[in-house]
């Protein structure tokens, strides 16, 4: 079942050893496993915008308020 929240700060990813990149502002499809989190979005005109990061950087963007669960399910989240 999918799980879903809302990116409303500065949230990036950086991928391989290239400049961090942000994710845009809004809703995200969230996977997460005992090490990282999944992240999609819609980046517009039909493409998907997909990454993985650390889950210790996730977790920190959920702390500081970056990065908010939906309300339903959200107890189950982490």
């Amino acid at each position: 079942m999918p799980t879903f929240a809302t990116i409303s700060g500065c949230v990036t990813f950086t991928p391989g050893d290239g400049a961090p990149i942000p994710i845009p502002p809004g809703r995200v499809e969230v996977g997460l496993e005992p090490d990282s989190a999944t992240l999609s979005w819609d980046a517009g005109d039909g493409v998907a915008g997909v990454t993985a990061i650390p889950r210790t950087q996730f977790d920190d963007y959920v702390k500081d308020g970056k990065i908010t669960w939906e309300a339903e399910g959200a107890a189950n989240k982490q």
